[in-house]
């Protein structure tokens, strides 16, 4: 069996000079497959979204003449390829039935269902391709046929079959009868089989797939007709290549102009299987590479050529038993180094590139790539890049307001506000545990509703989410433990880390530091995520431990304060009660579970895939709802409660306000310490820096086609220094948080419809970001729903949130890899392409460089972990770089980092990106 290699996109990266046609698939019993005006509008190019080939003539058959048509754009076509058969009714009457169609992949017609299947990659006999190559060296060609209407195009045809000898003297009216037999198309019932030539009349009867028609403009068809006809002596063929194209009318299921016929008709013979030849026939058609060909093709020979090309790269599968279908994945690999030789262009082979093109093609993706305005491209002017992202993305204001008028942007809304509700409210809990109450859920709902606002506001990124992470966490921990092991005011040093973090980020943006992010590789990333992962989950079993310590299983118990139970009183903390450690650990346990396999369940194959991806959006908020209620049902046991003051008031009201002086509360700050601030300051902008700067690069990806662009300096500027401003009030600082902005941006694609959906546009407007800040800020009025929900629910989302992070980290799958055997690892280019051993080493430097950072976190020295989590970046320059070859290093530290748009079985916005949540 020979497999044709389809084009995979893969290429469109490594080989920037070519590119692919990006059609949109059929979609079954619809024409709504060629909306290409609308993808030329979006696109806003007179040529429109589709990428037209810059064609090398010569490499593409080699040693063969190519004439270039003056006709403009000929051969850069999309291809539409339609299979029919000579089939016969109840009756015992002929006519055309289509069986299968191309759009890049192939779609057959399931007759016992009576529906189309799902688009794949054709699969070929190889005999097929032999026979289909010897009907070619020896039927009836016709190229730039001048003919309008099917019936000249049959009487050439069929004139052409007599003179070369295929077809008898007699048979001449019958086979041209044959070739007007109306077609049948699914869902649509068979009709008699009256030929559409009656006399000197044409009978046209006009199929319409839907009552509105999509442009087709850049498509053109090609018609495959083959049967058996048992009044013909022996199989005949004819391949016809029209000059101009012409819409036949009742041929195809879509009206679309028709450039190419293919016919195929004979006896039944015990080697000649029609339908097989007929499916060979359309994959080459529908081949990009060959449809050229065929364009261009002044002679039968040359066509004989271009199958013989086909054949050099297809693959030949072995007659043999396969036990399973893991075997088959080398095969890829094999495929795609084929692919490449195939698409290389002929200068990488040592000849020159010719100055002529085929028709009008767009330029190549390097040339547009010089041409697009990059972000993080140095003017070596102070403050160059804060005018550029300013002059870049405001004159797109307007737009950012109106473009928010889709009913897509409420749902997005409503989506992401709990999706920025649940770590909020959790973090803060958490916080206000780190921090002995000096912030907690109000100032942390406080700070993402104010800077959320305004970040939605004048942001160069509005689909970034601002909120707390676990990096930031970590570091209020740290400095937290530092104060008052040092006896300073800690919500007073925040102030003075404010005042440095709004100098020390001037001063990075005036020098356009933002590029500096392009140093920072995913050999650093991971480290940082794995760290944050195992703080989570360490930090999540340390709780639950000190609550079964503070209430350990006994077997007798003093007689409990009746209204302790279930409560949250302070006065019952000292106190053991019975069952509470048990019931924590089931709450805790619970949530996490439920909030893991709802997430599992949103990309499994159960129920639609509407009702299936909301309730596993809403996974996190689902949990801890259940978890609560099953808390408040159990009356008899005690549970401690989130800590939330009344209405909009500090967490420690009787210690603090709103405003934070910065000469010091009951006590006055150090006046060395306001200088040393710098310190801590540095280490808070380095975690800023890295989480943001790195978000809006996943963010702002070309695969999802934002058009309006970003900022990195100004977004840099508004989050840092409202941060800064932040810590005057006692609030807590911020940055992008990763999952929850590419979260936001998912939920504002639109994909085109089809059976490989596409992305058509991002939404980018600035309101959805706003009003999920402003319902957050407003969450604090739900104080008295807030105190109902145990900490040790909270304790199973930060279980959560520390697995999942896990996941599209390649150092935790390589650590795995540790303990699986070598012909058990996974299809991977870091596998693959490196030794198994230097692999190894490769993981190991990063888990004696995790095992490091942990052990700085866990001494008094641990603000400096952003210091020396910085030095793994040099590490990574120049000292990797002499251990491993260039080659190592583009496959274990690559930034393969690959879109997800919750389309696919398995995967979800936790495995496009390796950085924390």
């Amino acid at each position: 069996m020979a497999s044709p290699l389809s084009q995979d996109e893969t290429f469109e990266e490594e080989d920037s000079q070519i590119t692919r046609l990006d059609p949109k698939a059929v979609q079954p019993g619809r024409s709504g497959a060629y909306d290409l005006q609308k993808r030329r509008q979006m696109e806003g190019h007179p040529e429109g979204h589709f990428h037209k080939i810059q064609l090398d003539t010569e490499s593409l058959n080699p040693g063969v003449n190519r004439k270039l048509f003056t006709n403009p754009g000929r051969g850069s076509h999309q291809s539409y390829v339609e299979l029919n058969e000579l089939k016969m009714d109840t009756t015992k009457e002929q006519f055309w039935q289509e069986t299968a169609r191309w759009v890049r992949f192939e779609e057959d017609f399931n007759e016992d269902v009576e529906h189309w299947d799902k688009p794949h990659v054709s699969y070929l006999t190889f005999s097929s391709l032999l026979e289909l190559r010897r009907t070619m060296d020896k039927g009836a060609v016709l190229l730039d046929l001048q003919e309008q209407s099917l019936v000249g195009i049959a009487s050439k045809v069929v004139d052409s079959m007599v003179k070369d000898g295929q077809v008898r003297e007699q048979d001449r009216a019958q086979l041209f009868r044959a070739l007007l037999l109306k077609h049948s198309h699914p869902k649509q019932p068979a009709s008699p089989s009256d030929p559409l030539l009656e006399g000197e009349h044409i009978e046209m009867e006009t199929f319409s797939v839907t009552q509105e028609r999509d442009s087709a403009e850049n498509t053109e068809a090609t018609v495959v007709l083959v049967g058996e006809a048992q009044f013909l002596e022996k199989p005949t063929m004819a391949f016809v290549r029209l000059k101009d194209p012409v819409v036949l009318e009742s041929v195809l299921e879509v009206e679309l102009p028709v450039r190419f016929l293919f016919v195929l008709l004979g006896p039944s013979l015990p080697h000649m299987e029609y339908h097989e030849i007929g499916r060979a026939i359309s994959t080459l058609m529908a081949d990009q590479e060959f449809n050229v060909a065929a364009y261009l093709a002044e002679s039968r020979s040359e066509l004989v050529t271009g199958i013989n090309e086909f054949l050099d790269c297809s693959i030949v599968i072995p007659p043999c038993e396969i036990q399973s279908e893991g075997w088959l994945r080398s095969i890829v690999q094999f495929q795609r180094q084929i692919l490449k030789s195939r698409f290389r262009p002929l200068e990488r082979q040592g000849g020159k590139q010719p100055s002529e093109t085929l028709g009008k093609v767009l330029p190549s993706k390097q040339q547009e790539a010089g041409d697009v305005d990059d972000p993080l491209r140095r003017t070596r002017r102070p403050f160059g890049g804060l005018v550029k992202d300013i002059k870049r993305r405001y004159p797109h204001y307007i737009s950012d307001i109106t473009d928010a008028l889709n009913p897509q942007v409420l749902a997005a809304v409503i989506f992401i506000y709990f999706a920025a509700l649940s770590p909020a409210v959790t973090f803060g809990g958490l916080l206000g545990e780190k921090t002995k109450n000096w912030m907690g859920v109000s100032e942390l709902l406080v700070s993402t509703a104010v800077q959320g606002v305004l970040f939605s506001v004048v942001g160069a990124q509005p689909l970034l989410v601002i909120g707390f992470s676990g990096p930031l966490l970590v570091f209020e921990e740290a400095f937290f433990g530092f104060c008052e092991s040092q006896g300073f005011e800690y919500i007073v040093g925040r102030v003075w880390i404010g005042f440095w973090l709004i100098l020390i980020v001037v001063v990075i943006v005036a020098f356009e530091g933002s590029f500096l992010v392009r140093f920072i590789s995913r050999f650093t990333q991971e480290i940082f995520s794995f760290l944050i992962s195992l703080i989570f989950i360490y930090e999540t079993f340390f709780k639950l431990y000190k609550i079964f310590k503070q209430h350990p299983l006994l077997k007798n118990y003093d007689p409990p304060n009746s209204t302790a139970a279930n409560s949250t009183a302070s006065s019952t903390s000292n106190v053991s009660y019975p069952n509470t450690a048990l019931l924590s650990l089931v709450l805790m346990i619970g949530t996490f579970f439920i909030a893991f396999f709802l997430r599992k369940f949103k990309n499994s194959m159960f129920l639609p895939g509407k009702i299936r991806r909301i309730i596993g959006d809403f996974g996190v908020p689902i949990s801890i709802l259940i978890m609560v209620l099953i808390d408040f049902f159990i009356t008899d046991t005690y549970t401690q409660k989130l800590s939330v003051p009344s209405g909009l008031s500090v967490s420690l009201e009787d210690q603090r306000g709103w405003f934070i002086s910065p000469m010091g509360l009951e006590k006055d700050f150090p006046i060395w310490m306001m200088f040393a601030s710098v310190v801590p300051a540095m280490l808070v902008f380095i975690l800023i820096f890295l989480e943001s700067q790195i978000t809006t690069l996943i963010v702002s990806k070309p695969e999802r086609k934002m058009v309006k662009g970003s900022g990195f300096h100004l977004d840099l500027l508004l989050v840092v220094g409202m941060g800064g401003v932040a810590a005057l009030f006692g609030l807590p600082w911020l940055s992008a948080a990763t999952v929850r902005s590419v979260t936001h941006a998912n939920a504002l694609t639109v994909m085109s419809k089809g059976a490989k959906p596409e992305i058509e546009k991002v939404l980018e407007q600035r309101i959805s970001g706003m009003l999920v800040a402003i319902l957050v800020g407003l969450s604090i009025l739900m104080e008295p729903i807030l105190k109902l929900i145990p900490l040790a629910v909270l304790f199973g989302i930060f279980l959560y949130m520390g697995v999942t992070s896990l996941n599209g980290i390649q150092l935790f799958d390589r650590m795995l890899l540790l303990l699986v055997p070598p012909k058990y690892h996974p299809d991977e280019a870091y596998i693959h392409r490196v030794k198994t051993w230097r692999m190894h080493m490769f993981t190991l430097i990063q888990i004696v460089c995790l095992v490091l950072l942990w052990v700085i976190k866990s001494t008094p020295a641990s603000l400096a972990l952003p210091f020396i989590l910085i030095l793994t970046i040099p590490l990574r320059r120049f000292l990797l770089t002499r251990l491993f070859s260039e080659l190592e290093i583009k496959c274990l530290d690559a930034d393969d980092a690959k879109v997800q748009f919750d389309e696919t079985l398995g995967e979800d916005v936790y495995d496009e990106t390796q950085m924390p949540v």
